[in-house]
């Protein structure tokens, strides 16, 4: 169980990352996407971009703090299921429909791996 935790915890670190730094950089793929989900433009730096690279960075400081991995994983589902939302609710079924529904994914498989493979939490 706990090689399972540590590699998907990793995934779930590289894909979490590239998509914070995506958003802070306003890396020109995402742009779209986001407009056509109704998001203003200026929210990838802060809350989007911020938030990810955030849960990033307690993903990597849960591999050593276990209730920090936990607390950013779950704030990872919950900012997955919020994204997801938003793009229904614009009847938007763009690539980053898809990438929201992958990385909701993982982010829970996480959260659901960080909570078996430390039970004292």
């Amino acid at each position: 169980m706990h090689t399972a935790y540590i590699v998907v915890t990793l995934v779930a670190i590289a894909c979490n990352g590239f998509s914070g730094v995506s958003a802070l950089v306003h890396f020109a793929p995402v742009i779209p996407g986001m407009q056509a989900a109704g998001v203003p433009l200026s929210w990838l730096t802060f809350p989007i971009g911020t938030l990810k690279t955030l849960g990033t960075l307690g993903l990597v400081v849960g591999l050593w703090i276990p209730a920090i991995g936990l607390a950013a994983a779950a704030g990872l589902v919950i900012f997955f299921v919020c994204a997801m939302y938003t793009h229904v609710l614009a009847h938007d079924m763009s690539p980053q429909f898809g990438l929201a529904s992958v990385l909701l994914a993982l982010n829970s498989a996480t959260l659901t791996l960080t909570l078996a493979t430390h039970p004292i939490l």
